[in-house]
């Protein structure tokens, strides 16, 4: 499980890290003003993870998006395990770069994440298709 989120949280340097310097988020002085994204973190204690997505712009995306509220668990954790086969399999497909699927995802569908994580994680799929310009199925950009 740890292997898991921990990958993620690799996942998530290695992308953002690949992102352009983009001065009005990565906390320059724009307009006299000072703007500085801080990273999300998904944790849950009794499992003993801890993801943090240092992806810039995934903040800003998150706030754009409808609330945790508006899906159903059971939506969230299908979609999940969708994303996650698909992005497995991307993993083993030479066709597609080691920067953006550098290692698989373990996500085990009989584990309760809980509805925040869940909801976390389908909105980074959504981020990262719709960012790097990755054709999942079932995301709308």
């Amino acid at each position: 499980m740890k292997k898991v989120l921990f990958l993620l949280l690799i996942l998530g340097v290695i992308v953002g890290c690949s992102t352009t310097n983009n001065p009005a988020i990565s906390g320059a002085e724009t307009n006299g003003s000072k703007y500085e994204e801080e990273p999300v973190r998904i944790a849950n204690d009794s499992l003993e993870y801890e993801i943090i997505i240092t992806d810039i712009g995934f903040p800003r995306f998150l706030n754009t998006q409808p609330p945790e509220s508006y899906y159903s668990l059971s939506f969230l954790e299908r979609r999940n395990q969708f994303f996650v086969g698909e992005y497995n399999r991307r993993v083993q497909d030479i066709r597609y770069s080691r920067q953006l699927y550098p290692q698989r995802i373990e996500y085990d569908p009989i584990t309760n994440y809980g509805k925040e994580v869940n909801y976390l994680l389908f909105q980074y799929f959504r981020y990262f298709a719709r960012e790097y310009n990755q054709d999942f199925p079932g995301v709308r950009n």
